[in-house]
C-alpha cells in the first residue's frame, strides 16, 4: 500500500473528521471563554479590587527606550535605537489562569452531563434486560 493511498484512508476516517470538528470548536469555543474572561469577569474585578485593569499589571525590568539622536559630549551625536520594555506581565498570566478555570469548569460540567447521561441509559438497558 502506498504511502498516498494509506493517508488517504486515514483523512477520510470518521475519528478523524471527528477529531478535525472537535478542534475547530473547541477553537470557537476558546474564543468566547477567552471574551467572557476579558470583557464580562474582569472588569467588574478590576473594578472591585480598585479600578485595576489586570491586562496592565506588571513589573517593569527595564523600561523602553524611544529611538532618538543623543547628544554626547565625548563622542558628538550618536542615534539610539528605539527598544520595548523588559516586563514580567503577571497581569496576563492572572487573566490566563483565570480563562483557564473558567473553560475547566465548562469541560467538567460537560463530561458531568454525559456521565450522568450514560448512567441512565445503562439503568434503562439493565432495567430492559430483567
Amino acid at each position: 500500500m502506498s504511502i498516498l493511498s494509506e493517508f488517504k484512508e486515514f483523512a477520510v476516517k470518521g475519528n478523524v473528521v471527528d477529531m478535525a470538528v472537535g478542534i475547530i470548536i473547541g477553537g470557537a469555543f476558546g474564543k468566547i471563554v477567552n471574551s467572557l474572561v476579558s470583557d464580562i469577569v474582569m472588569p467588574p474585578l478590576g473594578y472591585i479590587l480598585g479600578k485595576v485593569n489586570f491586562a496592565d499589571l506588571q513589573v517593569v525590568l527595564k523600561p523602553a527606550v524611544a529611538a532618538g539622536i543623543e547628544a554626547d559630549p565625548a563622542n558628538g551625536v550618536e542615534a539610539v535605537a528605539a527598544s520595548e520594555a523588559v516586563a514580567i506581565k503577571y497581569g496576563a498570566f492572572i487573566q490566563n489562569t483565570v480563562d483557564f478555570l473558567v473553560i475547566a469548569f465548562c469541560i467538567f460540567l460537560v463530561v458531568k452531563g454525559i456521565n450522568a447521561l450514560r448512567r441512565a441509559t445503562e439503568k434503562k438497558a439493565a432495567e430492559e434486560a430483567k
